[in-house]
């Protein structure tokens, strides 16, 4: 059988982790049981790191609050703004002034990571990318997620957005406990949207056994980041990685966090919120910027690579297989979305907004200004933000 790319992506993270080439990047992470938030293991969990499009998580916690409070409903409008549309990828692409409904927004950020959509969310619940912020950062708050601070909805790279393995286990948590009816949102396969097929840049989803969300991220300075959640025998595990070098590295961390969990007993160690911290100091976010997308890192890469290959053909080392399947099962399930549609209120502050549109409104600042988006921090023209 022909080997498709992700077969040969995989051969190459197994050739990698075969001949255990150079030092392991810092790689926080942390693997839990949802059903009791008991902890299995963790690394490094308090170390404070840029979520990338991990962030989209939040947003979505936010909006499903916003959904409770009364405030919305799934068919209110997203409205794409000029702000957003000039957004760089991943987007969707729409016009400035095109609407959408909330529903299908959610399974655009979740599913192909549209920073245009995520901002215009933010926009249209809040009144402002800044407002909507300041939600996030009081839910942070509230849930006690203690080394988070946000500025946008997209995760595309700000100093000043961050935060860690253990708050992200918190979120994710919440995700699931608070609002379990909406837990379809992060196991969608891809999107049908104009007849065009958009998989999710999940690779866990239908090719690991029970895998059933939630999200990736990436940008240079966050690396390759996965919440990656797995339901066996009525059991929900969670484990979450950041700052992989690969897509492929990262994949495969969380499927072996997961694998490993399942083959263990439940435990009795300490909760999320029970975890204590063990480094002192400043909790600086790393930046690996350098380490990913510099191009001294991209040439050393491709050596090391070539000689991988090369040592593995001439019988030098044994290719382990990967953990979770290159190859689908089945045909991937794709859920429609779609422009249009949006018949339901308006937030209070989009109708605000439109009432107002000619006298300046103040709204909320966060405490650390607002530093314009730095593009050249994204890499390449392939390393959009997942």
């Amino acid at each position: 059988m022909r080997k498709n790319l992700l077969s040969v992506l995989l051969l190459g993270a197994a050739v990698t982790t075969a001949l255990q080439a150079g030092p392991a990047a810092a790689n926080p992470s942390i693997l839990f049981d949802v059903a009791t938030g008991r902890v299995i293991e963790s690394d490094d969990p308090f170390q404070r790191w840029y979520p990338a499009s991990l962030s989209k998580l939040m947003t979505t916690y936010v909006v499903f609050r916003a959904i409770q409070a009364g405030d919305v409903t799934f068919s209110s409008p997203v409205r794409i703004s000029k702000a957003a549309a000039k957004l760089p990828p991943s987007k969707m692409g729409y016009e400035p002034g095109s609407e959408l409904t909330i529903d299908n927004a959610l399974k655009i950020i979740m599913v192909k990571s549209a920073n245009d959509v995520a901002r215009s969310i933010g926009e249209s619940v809040a009144g402002s990318q800044e407002a909507f912020a300041a939600r996030m950062n009081a839910e942070s708050q509230r849930l006690g997620m203690t080394d988070s601070h946000w500025v946008n909805q997209h995760g595309l790279h700000d100093e000043g957005q961050y935060t860690s393995v253990r708050d992200l286990a918190i979120l994710s948590e919440a995700l699931r406990h608070d609002f379990p009816q909406y837990s379809d949102y992060f196991s969608i396969e891809g999107l049908l949207a104009g007849g065009k097929e958009m998989p999710s840049h999940n690779n866990l989803l239908a090719r690991y056994d029970g895998a059933d969300g939630m999200k990736t991220g990436y940008t240079c300075p966050a690396g390759f980041n996965l919440v990656a959640s797995a339901t066996r025998n009525g059991r929900t595990l969670m484990a979450i990685v950041v700052g992989g070098e690969t897509i492929e590295a990262r994949d495969e961390k969380a499927a072996y966090l997961l694998s490993r969990g399942f083959a263990s007993a439940p435990g009795t160690g300490p909760t999320i919120g029970e975890l204590k911290r063990t480094a002192t100091g400043a909790n600086v976010p790393v930046n690996m910027t350098q380490q990913l997308c510099s191009k001294e890192a991209r040439a050393a890469r491709a050596k090391k690579y070539k000689e991988l290959v090369a040592a593995v053909k001439a019988g030098k080392a044994v290719m382990p297989a990967p953990i979770y399947s290159a190859d689908l099962p089945r045909p991937r399930r794709l859920v429609p979305v779609q422009l249009g549609g949006a018949e339901g209120p308006k937030s209070r502050a989009m109708a605000a907004a439109e009432i107002y549109a000619d006298v300046p409104i103040p709204v909320w600042r966060p405490d650390l200004p607002v530093p314009g988006l730095r593009t050249a921090e994204q890499g390449d023209a392939a390393a959009v933000v997942q």
